[in-house]
């Protein structure tokens, strides 16, 4: 089995997990996750530990994604997730209307980003943008998708990045 798998996960207080009909749902202060239930995988709980095993010894192939699933789910809504996004470039700017997100990126036109469900869009300042939600996956994507209008140039650097992201910038052609 997967030594990933073999590690126990323990519940902080509030959290709450549940394995019932093929789905595990783990509810917290931050909300509500499930997903599936993974094939060949026993899930139990014990008190404030959750465990898993496979069911075959020969199919061990999802235990430690499935606890890896689990152990973010627990994080997530007892800690939550966020990503920091920065705003590189002059007249590069970020505003928060409402729950939209209006960014200006050098475009003719202001980018309008709708927040999906369970995902919250803060602007500290003009040139940060943070992401924050329970679903670990979501606030991924969500801050991928914003990087993606504008991403960082090879040669100036700017555009939208990840905070703490490092960009290797290119030599400016020599006359």
């Amino acid at each position: 089995m997967s030594r990933v798998a073999k590690k126990p996960i323990t519940l902080p207080k509030g959290v709450e997990c549940k394995v019932a009909d093929g789905a595990v749902t783990v509810k917290g202060p931050k909300g509500t996750l499930s997903f599936a239930q993974a094939h060949g995988v026993e899930i139990g709980i014990q008190g404030t530990e959750v465990t898993l095993k496979s069911a075959d010894a020969n199919t061990t192939k999802h235990a430690g994604t499935a606890r890896a699933l689990i152990a973010n789910m627990i994080k997530g809504v007892s800690e939550g997730y966020q990503k920091k996004l920065e705003l590189v470039g002059v007249g590069y700017r970020a505003a928060l209307q409402g729950k939209d997100l209006n960014l200006t990126l050098g475009f003719s036109h202001p980018i309008v980003f709708k927040a999906p469900e369970g995902i919250t869009i803060t602007v500290p300042t003009q040139t940060e943008v943070l992401v924050a939600g329970a679903d670990k996956q979501r606030v991924g994507e969500v801050a991928a998708k914003i990087r993606a209008f504008r991403p960082p140039e090879p040669y100036k650097g700017k555009g939208v990045r990840y905070s703490g992201e490092r960009i290797s910038l290119k030599e400016a052609k020599k006359a």
